[in-house]
């Protein structure tokens, strides 16, 4: 049995805690597979996509021909590319990935040449406001068994910022159909940030894998500037320093540092990260599985990356679904520069709806042995949680005009 034909693709909406976008797609021998299709703040835009363009083409289709469904829906049409539609895409893939490992009665990670590890090292997030805070929480991480862990905190007379929440969970999409505003400010930003987590280093001690995110807010100099003053903290890297539409600007941060940088993951194809590779201008390629095209474009990524000694890390937040976070973890396991994955977990109504072989133990996922992805919807719990519409918010400078969020 090869799975057969697809006779159904159907899209689910459901917002247990947020909102999430699934993909569900159904052969002639009545095998279901899922995919997730989940873009923060776009979920309609892509849930409309599927609908009404993707999901009749599927139909009649032979459910094993993965990397030419792939071809077809990428190659295939004349408007390429962009985040709505590799989204898209990569839901359709990691459906019929999923379909692939039940029919053949294999987890999805054996199908791609077996695991090279035995786990994959995972890091969550630790953030506060006061560096007092940020500490407590990096230690409540690592009583966890984490041993890496992304910090963020508080930037004195700024009311926000991003990744700092003000209680014990963070969510950045707030409710509703007009974004949250927030004020920026980058010279406190730089004026604040080394010295904090040089207090946090001097507390973890040298063994903790400290990450931290600049969240695409600096200037090219800003951001050299910024990865120069980090050196004596050791970062495991220095995230998303500044926008990298241009790859060349990555060079000027180069010359002047060698805290090693991680970016992408707001990039949805392979093009984005070819100059940045290729010129070993990153350390870190963090595509998404879904909104980067799904298995099929991660697997070639991560060759490309490969050859250039760069590691794959993929984008792990609580706005991908536990569908797409098995598909990383089985890319991961099975990848030889894999470098790690992000794990902020979710809330327990998540885990119901999604259920999941994957685990998280001492800091480190396995995405388990059930064959395929390893993740089954509850349909009837998903319909009790109907979407709501959440945006991210957008962020502007002290004068009023705006910065990248």
């Amino acid at each position: 049995m090869t799975g057969g034909r697809i006779v159904a693709a159907e899209v689910l909406l459901t917002s247990p805690g947020r909102n999430y976008v699934t993909l569900k797609i159904t052969t002639v021998d009545g095998v279901v597979g899922w995919g997730d299709a989940t873009l923060n703040g776009r979920e309609l835009a892509v849930a409309a996509y599927l609908r009404e363009h993707l999901c009749p083409q599927l139909v009649g289709r032979d459910a094993a021909r993965i990397e030419d469904t792939w071809q077809y829906l990428y190659r295939g049409a004349y408007w390429r590319r962009g985040p709505v539609t590799m989204t898209a895409i990569g839901a359709v893939d990691l459906a019929l990935w999923d379909i692939k490992g039940k029919v053949a009665g294999l987890p999805v990670y054996q199908l791609l040449g077996g695991a090279v590890r035995d786990r994959v090292r995972a890091y969550t997030h630790a953030t506060g406001w006061e560096v007092a805070q940020l500490c407590d929480a990096v230690d409540a991480a690592t009583e966890r068994g984490f041993s890496a862990v992304r910090v963020q905190s508080g930037v004195p007379g700024l009311d926000t910022v991003y990744g700092v929440g003000r209680g014990p969970a963070y969510e950045p999409a707030g409710r509703g159909t007009v974004p949250a505003e927030e004020v920026w400010d980058t010279a406190a930003y730089l004026r604040h940030v080394p010295g904090a987590l040089a207090e946090v280093r001097a507390h973890t001690g040298p063994g903790l894998a400290l990450l931290h995110d600049a969240h695409h807010r600096l200037t090219p100099i800003e951001a050299a500037r910024l990865g120069k003053a980090l050196e004596p903290v050791d970062l495991f890297w220095l995230e998303d320093v500044t926008p990298a539409e241009n790859p060349d600007v990555l060079r000027r941060v180069r010359a002047h540092t060698t805290t090693p940088l991680a970016i992408g993951e707001v990039f949805s194809t392979l093009w984005e990260f070819q100059q940045l590779i290729t010129e070993q201008l990153i350390d870190h390629a963090r595509a998404a599985v879904t909104h980067g095209g799904g298995i099929s474009a991660l697997r070639r990524l991560a060759a490309l990356a490969d050859v250039w000694q760069v590691k794959v890390s993929p984008h792990g937040p609580s706005d991908v679904s536990p569908i797409a976070m098995a598909a990383s973890v089985h890319v991961a396991l099975a990848t030889p520069n894999h470098g790690i994955q992000e794990y902020m977990g979710y809330p327990g109504q998540v885990h119901e709806v999604f259920r999941h072989a994957w685990t998280c133990t001492d800091g480190h996922l396995h995405p388990g042995d059930t064959p395929g992805l390893g993740v089954e919807v509850d349909e009837a719990l998903a319909a009790r949680f109907p979407y709501e519409p959440a945006l991210l918010p957008v962020a502007r400078r002290r004068d009023g005009s705006m910065t990248d969020w």
